[in-house]
């Protein structure tokens, strides 16, 4: 089965695959490389216009939906 999950909010779209690239952008951008990834939580509050990240059940970070 094939499925897509789409957030939209006020006029803005983002697929899951966006999202979760963007959040292994910012695990890279910190100096960790992808192997070092074990698990991602991703929680999308869209009236704070913004994406919350667990890493490996430990490591936090945010980033705001494009």
């Amino acid at each position: 089965m094939k499925s897509t999950l789409y957030v939209e909010y006020q006029e803005k779209q983002l697929t899951e695959k966006d999202i979760v690239a963007k959040a292994k952008k910012l695990w890279t951008d910190s100096g960790k490389k992808v192997s070092e990834l074990t698990s991602l939580q991703v929680y999308i509050k869209p009236e704070e216009n913004k994406v919350y990240c667990v890493y490996n059940d430990d490591i936090k970070n945010e980033f705001f939906l494009d």
